[in-house]
């Protein structure tokens, strides 16, 4: 399929257009009337007013109702920040991910907060035929499994997520009651890592441990994963310094 039937097929050209709004600032023209961006943008007058007022009430533009110029709003700037900060995650955690990915053999992965969920945004698989798949993007409620209860233990508003979150069944060993959710991550915190066994994949063990900003919150967490079958050739101890100590080379990197 070439560009423009692509073009034709899978894009959508109010949003292009949109997007071309956003475009026309640079740091040579960071306010514009209305009249400007029509001719920067070729759109119209009347289409331009949608579009402007609409990205005004989401906070992406902001107007200044004196001059009546528009410029990019904070929605824009709270937006370029979380890219900037998993950016700088992603790179600073990827070699030190490998290298324990490397050591081990098994599935590393390196997981974030994305509203209510977990999402897995690096990953190195295991080289061993038997093992479980982390696909980059997967997500899962932040109550379920070793990577998701170690983001939530160290959220700033825990106590608010638990007390609204319905919690519901993905296997049989699935946190079943609010109270002892709670039980739970008042001993992540205190132990500042997390071991879960078939909460959220039937016969998948995992470890995982936090990467915290200075206020001791969580930024991320690491996780390692290994089929129940496989677990217990290991020391669990010492796979518990290997992820507390490559989360820490990642902090003092970060900080």
């Amino acid at each position: 399929m070439n560009k423009e039937a692509h073009e034709k097929n899978y894009t959508i050209a109010s949003l292009h257009k949109a997007i071309r709004v956003l475009k026309a600032f640079s740091n040579d023209e960071p306010r514009l009337s209305l009249t400007e961006l029509s001719k920067k943008t070729g759109i119209t007058i009347s289409s331009l007013q949608r579009i402007v007022s609409t990205f005004v009430a989401e906070g992406f533009l902001h107007k200044d109702k004196h001059t009546k110029r528009y410029q990019l709003g904070h929605s824009l700037l709270y937006l370029g920040n979380l890219v900037k900060q998993e950016s700088s995650l992603i790179l600073v955690a990827e070699p030190i991910l490998k290298r324990l990915n490397e050591e081990t053999k098994e599935s590393i992965s390196l997981n974030i907060i994305d509203g209510t969920e977990r999402r897995c945004i690096l990953n190195f698989d295991s080289s061993y035929p038997l093992s479980t798949k982390m696909l980059v993007g997967d997500t899962s409620p932040l109550y379920a499994g070793a990577s998701s209860k170690t983001l939530l233990a160290f959220m700033p508003n825990y106590m608010e997520y638990v007390e609204h979150v319905q919690l519901e069944k993905i296997t049989e060993k699935t946190v079943k009651t609010k109270e002892q959710l709670l039980k739970q991550l008042e001993q992540i915190r205190r132990q500042r890592y997390c071991i879960s066994c078939g909460e959220r994949v039937r016969g998948a063990c995992s470890i995982s441990v936090p990467i915290l900003n200075a206020a001791r919150e969580s930024i991320a967490s690491i996780s390692i994963v290994i089929p129940e079958i496989r677990y217990t050739d290991y020391d669990e101890k010492e796979l518990i310094q290997k992820m507390q100590q490559a989360a820490k080379e990642i902090e003092d990197q970060l900080y």
